[in-house]
């Protein structure tokens, strides 16, 4: 090992980027022991913090009071005339964001973390030269590398991206004013979350999805459900068409689609999906395998067919999700510091669309079961029958659950208020491969939107009692 900064022999280990995958992994190397360096060349945080989750569900927080606002006389409430300031819940998504960094960086701090601010590329197994926004460099040495240097966003030419007209998924959470209109090119979870924030504020939006659904990776069941809401929030969807050509002039865009149709907007998003950002790395000039989608190639422990190199994230054949990055990162540092053997089961990755209503799901959806031959049971169960959903104004929705044929729960699907945290107890059940009966002899309390658990648990044998 090499000699740390503490001046005592102790593992050396340097992650190479600082997403919601890098930073876990470098505070859980050093809390095992390690002496860590972490390089970046952006805010720590990476797509999640400042261009992805946080700032989107901070946007749609401001949707989803703007909407309960509207909704006040339902509840007995009058209120006046209410507006939303584009400018101050921008500024409010910065702030949000801004603290969050800070958070990290104290982390960093108090776990005796190095950050290093730079771009990171390996030069052999055990060094990494960090160019720095100056020019100069810097050399670490190293035990053991983590590579995380995660994904950005796929926009082919035919889009002729510019940043200004036609914009990713970075852009639009930089807008300093509300567009008149917006073309969303991919019905995805972006495209979705994007989509209805700017529609609530006043943007018109059309949303082009190629496949037959929004959400294609989705239940069809709870994709409906979201179009039914699109549909009453006036947001356009065209399924089943892609784009053939656009054209940008100072007024706006016009996109062609397949089918010889044509739409206008002021601007056009880009949100067809990410690819593994591994530019620049140099991880194939030291040998590291590299598969045919540009993915780095790991075992089941994270590590590449380089030893002592690991890689996780959106760098990786599996789910482009911040919370699997996060796991394989901790997975990683075990790995790494302690050469644990620790592994990551993909059985249950929640899925999580921030949408009104939120859509979730875990496990394998219906399509998926039919579509491997895999014999299934279906329970499902609406929110409008629960007690707190009809309290609370919030009655859309349902869940399901499917089983196999020895009654364990092998996928689920939420769609309604608060389904990303009604979803948890779920993602559990297909972990740990408990059965329907197991789940439907849980006690859940009363009045909660979680007992749509227990009542579709119920329903997989045909005995829930609040269903006819």
């Amino acid at each position: 090992m090499l000699l740390g900064r503490k001046g005592i022999c102790e593992m050396k280990v340097t992650v190479i980027g600082a997403g919601p995958g890098g930073y876990q992994a470098a505070i859980m190397a050093a809390k095992l022991g390690a002496d860590v360096t972490i390089v970046e060349k952006d805010s720590p945080g990476g797509t999640c913090l400042n261009r992805g989750c946080i700032p989107t569900k901070a946007l749609l927080a401001t949707s989803d009071a703007l909407e309960t606002i509207h909704k006040a006389k339902e509840f007995g409430i009058n209120v006046g005339s209410v507006t939303p300031d584009f400018k101050a819940i921008m500024e409010r998504k910065a702030k949000i964001v801004s603290g969050l960094v800070k958070g990290i960086n104290y982390l960093f701090k108090a776990n005796k973390v190095t950050l290093v601010k730079g771009t990171g590329k390996l030069i052999d197994k055990n060094t990494v030269e960090v160019i720095k926004d100056d020019g100069s460099t810097e050399t670490i040495a190293s035990d053991k590398v983590i590579l995380a240097t995660g994904s950005v966003p796929i926009v082919p030419e035919i889009f002729q991206f510019d940043g200004k007209k036609v914009i990713s998924s970075n852009e639009v959470l930089d807008l300093q004013e509300l567009p008149k209109s917006m073309i969303i090119v991919g019905g995805g979870v972006i495209g979705c979350e994007i989509g209805q924030f700017l529609s609530r504020m006043g943007t018109i939006i059309t949303i082009v999805e190629e496949l037959d659904q929004i959400l294609p990776l989705e239940d069809a069941e709870t994709a409906k459900q979201l179009a039914r809401q699109f549909k009453k929030d006036k947001v356009k969807v065209m399924t089943g068409n892609g784009i053939s050509g656009v054209e940008v002039s100072d007024t706006g865009i016009t996109a062609n689609l397949e089918n010889g149709k044509s739409v206008e907007a002021e601007l056009l998003l880009v949100a067809i999906g990410r690819r593994s950002y591994v530019d620049n790395l140099n991880a194939q000039g030291i040998g590291v395998e590299v598969d045919e989608g540009g993915r780095i190639v790991v075992n089941d422990k994270m590590e590449t067919n380089i030893e002592g190199v690991y890689a996780i994230g959106d760098i990786v054949a599996t789910p482009l999700l911040a919370h699997v990055a996060s796991k394989e990162g901790i997975k990683a540092a075990y790995n790494a510091v302690k050469d644990a053997g620790k592994r990551v089961s993909y059985k249950a990755v929640p899925r999580c669309v921030y949408t009104d209503p939120e859509v979730a799901g875990v496990g394998l959806t219906e399509r998926e079961c039919e579509a491997k031959g895999i014999a299934y049971k279906v329970g499902q169960f609406d929110f409008r029958a629960l007690g707190k959903a009809q309290a609370i104004g919030k009655i859309q929705g349902f869940v399901k659950i499917i089983v196999d044929t020895n009654d364990v729960i092998i996928g689920a699907a939420v769609v309604g208020a608060h389904a990303t945290d009604v979803l948890t107890e779920l993602s559990l059940a297909v972990h740990l491969g408990l059965t329907a009966e197991q789940v439907g002899d849980v006690i859940h309390a009363h009045p909660t939107l979680s007992e749509a658990i227990m009542e579709a648990a119920h329903d997989v044998h045909g005995v829930c009692v609040h269903k006819g």
